[in-house]
């Protein structure tokens, strides 16, 4: 599966993390193409890589999101 990122942070400050054609999916330009992973674990590690503050979706990524 193909992830994302979102550029803009929630209120929390977390940078959420997408699966491609998620309902939540952030605007083309507010959002940075992660790649290609096999779990969410993956995405969200490969997130941190620009953003400390790394969250998955409750929608998509659910076994990644933390409250």
């Amino acid at each position: 599966m193909k992830y994302y990122v979102n550029r803009v942070a929630q209120p929390n400050r977390d940078h959420e993390v997408h699966v491609e054609g998620c309902q939540w999916m952030p605007d083309i330009h507010n959002r940075i193409e992660l790649g290609q992973f096999n779990n969410c674990v993956e995405a969200v590690q490969a997130a941190k890589k620009y953003f400390y503050q790394t969250n998955g979706c409750y929608t998509c990524c659910r076994p990644c999101h933390t409250s």
